[in-house]
């Protein structure tokens, strides 16, 4: 069997296993659709290594063999975490990986479980086949990515480093999906920036009392008017240098005029895309939680928020400044969890092997390069020097909104499209 021909029943067994992680850690983990993992490789020879960071946060790690072992490894990562579902929302079980209407239903089918199978059957494939890659792969099937990478990338990196420690690229997820121009012309988005991540904790102090009396020092008040602030607050348009280029090469392909004076007018005009890229052009600081109190008639003397901070690479500082000049004095932030932002330049002989291997596949592919507004295990893996690419190539229908397909309902995959990226992963694979 090829691994064409394999992918789609790799992804949906993959897609079976409800390795939901919520952040709390109390979910069921990865541990299941770990062990599939490396059954999957040991079955083909290759002998890979099991790490569990916690209880049921398991990880896979395995070597493939190149042809020239004097270059240094190919990294090649993917996690094995999805986000929540909840059934009742969607038109098929999340988790039953149904088959419908030329799609894979189900949560993980594009993030990333999908990319997962690829490289399991393209891996395999060679294996049986003995052909090896142009150089060593290091394959890595973490957890927790969906939670910042601590159980998962970042646990492997500071206990594990030996095991990546000779490559210098990698590759992952959300990238080499296509933008499709017209009939003759797909864009092919590669990502390379993705911006910062800060997980914040606001806190508010007031005085505590009864729900009855007046009360001018209540820190639910101030709570919700600096989060209020912060909500409606729009940072500055900042353009940089991918998203330049990005912005240039859309911009030409679908003859749309480039206004330096009005960025935001050009970002609308790309569609559905237009939810991901718009992020790119700003930081934000998105309030997604609140917490406080815990008796109706009690005025509690501290309240609590969540936000969602993102800062463009070289927008860091900046973006700390702005934040707390718009929540104002009496309330204090803390780091839940915090993490890089990542930019590296689209060129290379890596980056021709990309565009080489869609080319191939699709005379009509040009690469271009974007900034992702989220955040990958790449962060944690450029701690040890590796430049990393979002490359899980699909060609996509010019209609289906992928980028509502990322931890919305009815997340789904084309089936062609899974086919068509296993061909363009073992292409990729020869030259890079």
């Amino acid at each position: 069997m090829s691994g064409e021909d394999e992918v789609v029943e790799l992804c949906r067994d993959l897609i079976r296993f409800e390795s939901v992680n919520d952040g709390t850690g109390t979910g069921p983990g990865e541990r299941a659709a770990a062990e599939y993992v490396a059954a999957k490789l040991s079955e083909v020879g290759l002998e890979p290594q099991v790490f569990e960071s916690a209880p049921n946060r398991t990880s896979v790690v395995a070597r493939m063999e190149g042809t020239d072992s004097s270059r240094p490894p190919l990294l090649v990562h993917g996690h094995l975490d999805v986000v929540p579902a909840e059934p009742k929302e969607w038109t098929y079980d999340p988790f039953a990986a149904e088959v419908a209407d030329g799609c894979i239903w189900g949560r993980g089918a594009v993030d990333m479980k999908d990319m997962d199978a690829m490289v399991l059957a393209v891996v395999r494939d060679r294996m049986r086949t003995g052909r090896r890659p142009g150089r060593d792969v290091v394959l890595a099937f973490v957890a927790d990515e969906e939670a910042g990478g601590v159980y998962g990338a970042q646990w492997l990196v500071e206990n594990k480093p030996d095991l990546f420690a000779d490559c210098t690229e990698g590759i992952s997820e959300v990238g080499g999906f296509s933008l499709t121009v017209n009939d003759d012309t797909r864009l092919y988005l590669i990502e390379t920036a993705q911006k910062g991540m800060a997980w914040i904790r606001l806190t508010a102090t007031g005085t505590a009392g009864h729900g009855s009396m007046i009360n001018e020092d209540n820190a639910v008040t101030a709570l919700c008017e600096a989060v209020a602030r912060l909500g409606r607050y729009e940072f500055p348009i900042h353009v940089t240098k991918t998203v330049r280029a990005f912005l240039d090469e859309v911009s030409a392909a679908f003859n749309i005029e480039l206004d330096a004076d009005d960025i935001e007018g050009t970002v609308a005009k790309l569609g559905p895309l237009a939810r991901i890229v718009g992020a790119t052009i700003r930081n934000t600081a998105n309030p997604t939680m609140l917490d406080a109190g815990y008796k109706h008639n009690v005025i509690p003397g501290k309240a609590h928020a969540m936000v969602d901070g993102r800062f463009l690479p070289g927008f860091e500082e900046e973006w700390e400044r702005e934040l707390d000049a718009v929540l104002g004095s009496g309330i204090t932030r803390e780091y839940v969890h915090y993490d890089i932002a990542l930019e590296t330049e689209f060129e290379g002989a890596l980056v021709d092997a990309m565009g080489n291997a869609l080319k191939a596949e699709d005379p009509g592919a040009r690469a271009v390069p974007y900034t992702l507004s989220g955040g990958t295990d790449a962060k944690s893996f450029s701690r040890l020097g590796i430049r990393g690419f979002g490359f899980s190539p699909l060609r996509l229908p010019a209609d289906l909104d992928f980028s509502g397909m990322f931890h919305g309902v009815d997340e789904r995959v084309p089936l062609d499209s899974l086919r068509f990226g296993t061909r363009v992963l073992d292409r990729f694979l020869d030259e890079a």
